[in-house]
């Protein structure tokens, strides 16, 4: 009796949180349209558009009869004897239950409209390359999303308001934790950076920028995406590439979208960017059916999100083996553009280091130190250690220490990313806990398909897509990251893996 109404519960509080998943990927077909399609007028027809989904996924989740049926299931006798991931999906719809209750309509609401307007404000100012006009929009969303993180610390259970927000993005992280794994990782990488930049075999870039049409450099997306086997453009296709000025991902199994930007002068920025949103979508895509409107139906961390797209556009993408499968078709597609160019020449370009002002430009050497200044910077603020009004100096400052550059204008420093705007506080560690989740995951694949490469040089990526799947996206939400390190690779975590694989790779193409 016990166990047949504790499975009747069960089925009712999934049915209550299919239409709150559901609504979520509504949601993100918004956020998409905002930043592809949506005509410039509209910000402030699109901010309470925002605002009102926003208010209905608040009601939603939390509605008490969730809270009753929580309730009953973890009273319930036969509930330890049920499997985990009932017990898991139980844990996640109560923790969303405990936080969202917590908060009021009000704030949820005023933070949604906030995220558009301060989108819009942050658009316009770097093209103005001017912080002081994003930055009274800034301080409001910073006020905003600081309450609310001072509003769930005790539910929560962290020390600090930036855990609270860290914790949306890295569950059981604390920013305790990041500073020590990234005092090693940037311990790490700055020996790496001086033996490239010293070296007296650098790279011949040039070859990058040759002039590519953007019809051309659509053929190599469409070439990128069918390696991968994420596919568009056809009548079952469940995935789309549009342009936007900062790529990103959106979506859930069967709507799973991605963006990239083309420029003529660099076409490698495309194709990179199409394979590392491409490793995101493939996660999206690849979740369980059968876990399909449950928490535990979601992808993991957004660090082990990172480390898919990572994995693909870096560890397979950049690889020799894969540059031998690309650049012949590269050249085919180019007529007498890239004729005279050799392997060596182009993988080496393409793995150049170098020490840059843009993030999303930066190479896989340099770029987790563009994370460990956010990080630290995002610290500082959460920490009122610095104000908004000083964050144009505290990021020139750190970019010159970190990596010797000198920052020109607001847009190419402090404005570059957008994620401020949106209020995401706490997702910059991510992209750098990704790189270091897939040194784990490329020390593990060696170990359990040592000849994965030879399929990389042929065109054939579906092995280690399979791999991935197995050991990645079928867990999809079962387990908070750091656990779900240890049952993947059986390790807990740390940079050395990636170092190691940083320095081998490096030494071979700049002879250290």
């Amino acid at each position: 009796m016990e166990s047949s109404s504790l499975a009747q519960d069960y089925e009712k509080l999934l049915s209550k949180y299919k239409d709150v998943v559901v609504l979520g990927s509504a949601t993100g077909v918004i956020q998409w349209d905002t930043e592809t399609k949506m005509p410039r007028g509209a910000f402030e027809w699109r901010s309470q558009q925002q605002s009102l989904l926003s208010r209905l996924d608040q009601k939603m989740a939390t509605d008490p009869e969730i809270g009753a049926l929580l309730d009953r299931m973890e009273k319930n006798p036969g509930l330890g004897a049920m499997d985990e991931v009932l017990r898991r999906n139980l844990y996640l719809i109560r923790k969303d239950y405990d936080e969202k209750t917590k908060l009021p309509e009000r704030l949820v609401a005023a933070i949604a409209r906030q995220e558009v307007i301060s989108y819009q404000a942050w658009h316009k100012a770097k093209g103005a390359k001017d912080f002081n006009a994003f930055k009274p929009e800034l301080e409001r969303m910073l006020e905003l999303k600081k309450e609310w993180a001072h509003l769930l610390m005790d539910v929560k259970g962290v020390k600090t308001a930036y855990d609270a927000l860290i914790d949306v993005f890295e569950p059981k992280f604390s920013q305790e934790t990041i500073t020590a794994v990234f005092d090693k990782l940037r311990a790490g990488l700055l020996p790496v950076i001086q033996k490239c930049i010293d070296s007296t075999s650098q790279p011949d870039t040039s070859v990058l920028k040759r002039h590519v049409p953007v019809a051309v450099q659509e053929k190599f997306s469409k070439m990128a995406m069918d390696f991968i086997g994420y596919e568009t453009g056809t009548p079952t296709a469940k995935g789309r590439l549009d342009e936007t000025e900062h790529p990103f991902t959106i979506g859930i199994y069967d709507d799973v979208r991605i963006t990239t930007h083309y420029y003529e002068d660099n076409f490698a920025s495309s194709v990179f960017s199409v394979l590392h949103e491409g490793g995101h979508a493939l996660y999206d895509q690849d979740l369980r059916r059968d876990w399909i409107y449950t928490p535990v139906g979601a992808p993991n961390s957004f660090g082990w999100h990172e480390s898919q797209s990572r994995f693909v556009e870096n560890i397979v993408g950049k690889s020799p083996e894969f540059c031998s499968f690309l650049l012949p078709r590269l050249k085919e597609m180019t007529g007498t553009s890239l004729e005279d160019v050799g392997l060596e020449k182009f993988v080496n370009a393409l793995n150049e280091v170098r020490p840059s002002k843009i993030r999303i430009e930066a190479d896989e050497v340099t770029y987790s130190l563009h994370l460990i200044i956010r990080f630290e910077i995002e610290r500082d603020l959460l920490a009122d250690r610095i104000t908004v009004g000083e964050l144009p100096q505290a990021w020139n400052q750190k970019y010159r220490d970190y990596l010797g550059m000198e920052i020109k204008d607001d847009a190419e420093g402090v404005l570059q990313d957008v994620h401020w705007a949106h209020g995401y506080f706490g997702y910059f560690p991510s992209y750098a806990l990704g790189n270091i989740y897939s040194g784990h995951l490329l020390s593990k694949l060696g170990r359990d398909m040592p000849g994965w490469k030879e399929g990389i040089a042929q065109g054939k990526f579906a092995p280690v897509l399979q791999w991935l799947s197995g050991n990645v996206h079928a867990l999809g939400n079962l387990y908070d990251p750091l656990v779900m390190l240890k049952k993947v690779t059986g390790e807990e975590i740390d940079p050395g893996h990636f170092i190691r694989y940083l320095n081998e790779k490096y030494s071979r193409i700049y002879g250290f």
